[in-house]
């Protein structure tokens, strides 16, 4: 009895904590519906009386901003990103992780002490560099600092150091390269690892404003960020409604991205049981 009772507590508990968590995007989604004049209604209702679905067309139909082509510039640059990082962070993980060679703790922990560098010491020296080598005004000045991350490479040097070493050892009594070992034994064996990632990475460049601000200057390559601070106007004097269903809009894709790589997260899981 009491293990019943210490069951239906723990679903309360993730009842009411998933209830909190969705409470702020079920107010922004009632909110997109809402007509803009009830935005600012007192008291507020949770729910709108009339759900006016055209401010989503409104949103990206709108003359003064190329909704659509925002939105597809920010879907590529993140997914660029995302598949840079895994791989360049799998190769750079497996080699701290497997491979030995002179001097190889001593650069990973350098490597890793970049983590303590504020984002802000670095912001004007990657400006300076950009803008010497002609990517200004160009996705590229938001793609390649972003191919590779100390986070990225630490998370996946842990995870390969989580393999059984057997494993690796039997490939390489078999004739198998360093290469062949990393890409068909030990990189199928850390999808949790690299599913988390690729959530990480795909979000932090999505939601990316400051880059597109700093190296941004042309209207044909603003990212989808910069499109809803337009809708949001010169001191907020925005439509409500339609900024929240951009922001509605924005969180779309995060969410399929997530639940897709959830997907890989279970399957990595069931793949890396070993038999004693």
């Amino acid at each position: 009895m009491w293990f019943y009772l210490g069951e239906i507590s723990i679903w309360l508990f993730l009842i009411v904590m998933a209830t909190l968590e969705f409470a702020p995007i079920s107010w922004i989604f009632s909110t997109s519906l809402r007509n803009p004049s009830d935005s600012y209604k007192l008291p507020p209702d949770f729910w709108p009386t009339a759900f006016h679905w055209q401010n989503y067309l409104a949103v990206i139909n709108s003359p003064q901003i190329n909704f659509l082509l925002f939105f597809w510039n920010s879907l590529k640059i993140a997914s660029l990103v995302t598949i840079a990082q895994l791989i360049t962070c799998s190769m750079a993980g497996f080699s701290f992780a497997r491979l030995r060679y002179p001097g190889r703790d001593v650069i990973f922990f350098v490597f890793l002490s970049s983590l303590m560098v504020p984002a802000t010491v670095i912001m004007i020296p990657t400006f300076i560099l950009i803008r010497m080598v002609g990517l200004l005004d160009s996705h590229w000045a938001l793609i390649l600092p972003a191919t590779t991350s100390a986070f990225g490479v630490f998370l996946l040097r842990q995870a390969f150091m989580g393999i059984p070493a057997e494993l690796t050892d039997a490939a390489k009594i078999d004739g198998a390269s360093y290469w062949r070992t990393y890409w068909q034994i030990a990189l199928p064996l850390v999808g949790p690892a690299l599913s988390a990632l690729a959530i990480f990475t795909f979000l932090g460049s999505w939601n990316n404003f400051l880059g597109p601000v700093l190296y941004l200057r042309s209207w044909d390559n603003y990212t989808f960020p910069i499109a809803i601070v337009m809708l949001n106007g010169y001191m907020g004097t925005g439509n409500r409604a339609h900024v929240l269903a951009g922001v509605m809009i924005s969180i779309f894709p995060v969410l399929l991205f997530f639940l897709l790589a959830q997907r890989f997260v279970i399957r990595g899981i069931a793949v890396t049981g070993l038999k004693g």
